[in-house]
């Protein structure tokens, strides 16, 4: 057992990602979020990984220590580390776009536009590149960040494709999955498979534009 400064016993740690077993990713515990807590502990992560501390090596304890805060207090608000770097990263990107539903070509430009946007930041933010590369090692992170950050963002793409279809802006013969990931593909493409290629304002538009023109309705 370990002894907090003054050597009164503090209570044991729980195994990261433990507390809470069970519970679905995302799901919020305990009481309700204090935003100068939150702050203090992103700002500690921030601060963690900028020093060149390796994903693996930031425990609760340390990021309780450096943030000031007690891990009973990070364990209220998240349910282990896997959770808190989710948020975190959330809290670093743009918030998802929101759709008008008035226009389908426009509401896919916003989509592609909300995704070139990610692609300048991880570029330009060395937090963002750092984070990402190690995340990617680590398979249930990686897996929590696709589930409640990705998986959400491209049903949004899903549910506009198709209603590009119903209303006849799109042909309707076609899978839904693959019209999705033509519109996205080449910000995809050039994002990660071609780092260095252009993410040029306009993208957006001109992928969306050039892609329908190829989707409307025969006839």
């Amino acid at each position: 057992m370990s002894r907090q400064d003054g050597g009164t016993p503090a209570a044991p740690e729980p195994h990261d990602g433990a507390a809470a077993a069970g519970a679905a990713p995302g799901t919020r515990r305990g009481r309700p979020r204090s935003e100068g807590v939150e702050r203090a502990v992103f700002d500690a992560v921030v601060l963690l990984l900028g020093e060149g501390l390796p994903l693996a090596e930031l425990s609760i304890e340390r990021i309780a220590r450096t943030a000031g805060v007690g891990k009973a207090t990070i364990y209220r608000r998240w349910a282990g580390k896997e959770e808190l770097f989710v948020d975190l990263l959330r809290s670093l990107e743009a918030p998802d776009p929101v759709l008008s539903g008035a226009s389908v070509r426009d509401d896919l430009v916003v989509l592609l536009e909300s995704l070139r946007e990610r692609g300048v930041a991880k570029r330009t933010s060395g937090l963002l590149h750092n984070v990402f590369a190690q995340m990617q090692l680590y398979p249930k992170l990686w897996n929590v960040y696709h589930l409640t950050v990705i998986e959400p963002r491209r049903r949004l793409g899903l549910d506009t494709v198709r209603r590009g279809m119903e209303r006849g802006e799109i042909r309707a013969d076609l899978d839904v999955e693959f019209v999705n990931d033509l519109l996205t593909g080449p910000l995809l493409l050039r994002t990660v498979l071609r780092p260095g290629a252009s993410l040029e304002p306009g993208l957006a538009e001109r992928v969306v534009d050039t892609v329908l023109e190829g989707l409307r309705p025969r006839g």
